[in-house]
């Protein structure tokens, strides 16, 4: 039975058969008719969907974090995690965020959604989080260590440029935006801690 989500459909056909159930992806086949006629075998991968947040600070600062795990070197990325079933993406993002920071935005707001990979049913909601502050300390999951890391905008345009930035998504914007400075105004307005136009 296909995993779907209460806030958007599969991408999976309904006659596709699970052949693979593992703890983070599920492997589903159908057979699949071509314009010629014949058939053929098509297959894509489903996992939990992920939501992320570019938490704003009052001070304009954006709220990055430095993420290691065993299976992997440190990465530079907003907050992030998987959403758990029969959540919402706003609902999981607020949690990934007190569970990484110990922080709380004053507002969230959706910022946009991407589809990593066709071949998989997988989307990515991202938003950015308004006047984050501080109410806890964070509560990471073992298989994780978590280093806070404020950088301004300007910093984090420089480590997107860089490379240093592991979010696809955003790393297009950042990139599509430089060569047009109207629109790197609005990315910059859309990061600032309180509601402005460029």
């Amino acid at each position: 039975m296909k995993k779907d989500r209460p806030y958007r459909k599969s991408t999976v056909p309904d006659n596709a058969e699970l052949k693979f159930e593992g703890k983070l992806f599920d492997v589903y086949q159908w057979e699949q008719e071509l314009y010629d006629g014949t058939m053929a075998t098509f297959e894509k991968v489903v996992r939990s969907d992920t939501a992320a947040i570019y938490p704003v600070l009052p001070d304009g600062r954006i709220l990055l974090v430095k993420d290691w795990q065993p299976h992997r070197d440190v990465i530079i990325t907003p907050p992030a995690g998987r959403l758990e079933p029969g959540e919402m993406p706003v609902d999981a993002i607020a949690r990934e965020l007190l569970e990484e920071t110990g922080y709380k935005a004053e507002r969230v707001i959706p910022f946009y959604t991407n589809q990593p990979y066709e071949k998989f049913d997988w989307v990515v909601h991202v938003f950015i989080g308004k006047n984050c502050t501080k109410i806890q300390e964070p509560k990471v999951d073992a298989g994780e260590r978590i280093e806070l890391y404020p950088v301004t905008f300007d910093e984090l345009i420089q480590l997107v440029i860089d490379g240093k930035v592991h979010q696809q998504g955003f790393t297009q914007r950042v990139l599509s935006s430089i060569p047009n400075p109207s629109e790197m105004e609005k990315l910059r307005a859309l990061l600032a801690p309180t509601e402005r136009t460029p």
